[in-house]
């Protein structure tokens, strides 16, 4: 929800220059991978208390994966081999960030670990299989549905997670919460848009034969 206000002023002011410098050095998919490994490293970063580094090793990999598509636009290099990729190294991203969250404290934290993977599991699969059915009209290689929680909050979220690992239990319980409640408005939604239209004196017509009737 957040990125469709601070977008188009990020890309402008940071994004578009970031990514011609950027794209210069590395290739989209390049970026992509250092974006992967950045968030695959703060596993090691939370296992060795250094949570200032897994801060930044967060806020590194939130800020490649905003550049990656951007070099592949502005270089004429899209692909849709990258945009698999994009999405798959998100993926891997958001499951190293609970996977060292869950580490931290294997025993008090499993339950909510594993609810926060399973309602980002469910909120993946409505993105996903609504951009399937859904005709693309956004400036992204595919059909981009926008949400109550999307990356910035999820990666707001593991930030908190990290800085105030007392209240980890609430935050996780209150983030699946709204992943799923994403997936659920988002099916609401597509199950709107997709409705067909009624026929037109449809109900006149049958309310006119049970009368004869």
């Amino acid at each position: 929800m957040i990125e469709l206000y601070i977008r188009p002023t990020y890309q402008k002011i940071l994004g578009d220059p970031l990514a011609l410098m950027i794209g210069r050095v590395f290739s989209p998919n390049s970026v992509t991978l250092l974006s992967v490994l950045s968030g695959v490293c703060i596993i090691l970063a939370l296992l060795s208390d250094q949570l200032t580094l897994a801060i930044l090793l967060l806020m590194l990999s939130g800020l490649l994966d905003t550049l990656d598509g951007t070099v592949a636009r502005l270089f004429h290099k899209e692909s849709p081999y990258g945009t698999a990729l994009d999405i798959i190294g998100d993926r891997i991203v958001e499951v190293s960030i609970v996977l060292g969250l869950f580490l931290v404290s294997p025993e008090t934290r499993a339950v909510a670990s594993f609810a926060m993977l399973g309602s980002i599991l469910i909120c993946v699969t409505s993105f996903l299989v609504v951009g399937i059915f859904s005709k693309n009209e956004s400036h992204k290689s595919f059909h981009y549905s926008p949400g109550l929680m999307e990356r910035p909050e999820a990666f707001a979220f593991f930030g908190v997670m990290i800085l105030f690992p007392d209240y980890f239990q609430i935050l996780a319980s209150f983030f699946s919460f709204l992943v799923l409640l994403t997936a659920i408005l988002r099916m609401i939604e597509f199950k709107r848009a997709t409705l067909p239209l009624p026929k037109k004196n449809g109900p006149i017509k049958d309310r006119a034969m049970s009368l004869h009737d």
